[in-house]
């Protein structure tokens, strides 16, 4: 570890990287944003931004039965209530017996108050509170790598599912007239987003890892003119507004996950606007 903080201190000559937790916290963002990016362009394709919020807004009923059952590890209580949550939303939204958009206002709504109404027993909310904007800074080394493991996964999963997941994304009865597994494809991308949506939310928030994800894959496909394209500028970007919203909350000492979502949302406005001038 001493080998990769030595070439970030050559590499980067700013007097933020002397410290370890700056380091710590750049090797996550050019994990975590990359990750976003790719993963932002596969929710997007299949019409799952509502879907992926609720998620997040899950994680306090994650981990209100953690602390019920008192387990130690947060994250293991919150990943297996969001893994549960999305395989039951998936289950009900196919039967179609409401649109999809009122089952996950429902279930969301429902799985946050329940979650809000335990933590708050006894005024211990605030005990909590830090994860509605997350603390990337905090975040350790057994973490990141965590994080990369999750990083790998995703990729893996990206070249052997994104064509399947895209025909599902496109029309469901065509990619089952191809005789894709369709049900198994939106579990499996269902929990791919549950599992990165929850080990995520402690370094980005709550309030804001949607806005992370849809963000920069929304930027990318402002000013993309095909798939390979689209994928390229939504990591590019997602990367780039990690790293000048790490930088900048240094400066302003202001809270890191905001400041990246602020870019990522200037990012997005300045593509919209080139995207138009490019299609007159």
């Amino acid at each position: 570890m001493d080998i990769i903080y030595n070439i970030m201190e050559k590499l980067l000559p700013f007097s933020w990287v002397e410290y370890n937790f700056m380091k710590n916290a750049l090797l996550a963002i050019l994990i975590i944003t990359p990750l976003f990016g790719i993963l932002g362009t596969m929710v997007i394709n299949n019409k799952m931004a509502f879907f992926s919020d609720s998620l997040g807004h899950s994680a306090f009923t994650g981990l209100a039965i953690g602390t019920i059952f008192g387990i130690k590890d947060t994250n293991l209580s919150m990943v297996l209530y969001a893994i549960l949550f999305a395989l039951l939303l998936n289950n009900i939204n196919r039967k179609k017996t409401l649109s999809t958009d009122t089952v996950i206002s429902v279930f969301s709504s429902l799985s946050m108050a329940i979650g809000l109404m335990i933590l708050s027993r006894g005024g211990k909310f605030s005990n909590y509170s830090s994860l509605l904007i997350g603390d990337i800074l905090s975040i350790t080394m057994g973490e990141i790598g965590l994080l990369c493991i999750v990083f790998v996964v995703t990729i893996v999963y990206w070249f052997l599912c994104f064509n399947k997941l895209n025909s599902v994304g496109v029309n469901i009865s065509l990619a089952r007239s191809k005789n894709i597994k369709t049900n198994i494809i939106e579990d499996s991308f269902s929990v791919l987003i549950a599992i990165i949506v929850m080990l995520s939310i402690k370094w980005v928030g709550i309030l804001l890892i949607n806005a992370l994800l849809i963000l920069p894959a929304a930027a990318g496909k402002n000013i993309a003119s095909n798939m390979r394209e689209y994928h390229l500028f939504s990591v590019l970007i997602a990367a780039f507004s990690g790293l000048m919203g790490l930088i900048l909350s240094y400066y302003l000492g202001t809270a890191t996950g905001p400041t990246v979502v602020i870019i990522a949302a200037i990012m997005f406005f300045i593509t919209l606007i080139v995207g138009s001038s490019k299609s007159k």
